[in-house]
């Protein structure tokens, strides 16, 4: 009896281990999630614009230019400082530092709609999934400045 448990353990451990190595290779698999492919929703810039207006604004500028230190969060520039990077490292910078007035005070939702709104801004389509409210979250999200081919 203490064999056949043994085995019907041990073949239990071998299925969750073929399983498991199955979800792990199937997520090596999936192609990486760019700005390209819709990282944030419609609504979600929507809220997101009024959040900037009201926290961003008043040093990057109603356009998102930039006024006078405050850089523009829009074009070559902006594009060229985080290509390459994840929306989870534009999320830690915007939730850690921002707004200079007090910095961190922003909630991880309002963070992550701001984000849509700048992305949204610098031409990135909305999709069906809003960007997460923390930061390991959209770790997998690239932010790519040319649309790739």
């Amino acid at each position: 009896m203490a064999q056949f448990k043994m085995t019907t353990t041990g073949m239990i451990a071998l299925a969750s281990m073929i399983a498991f190595g199955g979800a792990v290779a199937t997520r090596a698999q999936t192609a990486e999630k760019t700005v390209w492919t819709g990282a944030y929703t419609a609504e979600q810039a929507t809220r997101g614009k009024a959040a900037y207006a009201a926290s961003c604004a008043a040093c990057h500028g109603e356009s998102l230019a930039g006024i006078d230190v405050a850089p523009a969060l829009t074009g070559a520039g902006f594009l060229n400082n985080w290509n390459n990077t994840s929306a989870g490292d534009l999320f830690t910078r915007i939730k850690t530092t921002m707004p200079l007035s007090a910095p961190g005070s922003l909630s991880g939702r309002t963070v992550s709609d701001i984000e849509a709104y700048v992305l949204q801004s610098n031409g990135f389509p909305a999709g069906e999934v809003a960007l997460p409210p923390a930061a390991p979250m959209m770790s997998n999200v690239k932010i790519i400045a040319q649309k790739p081919a």
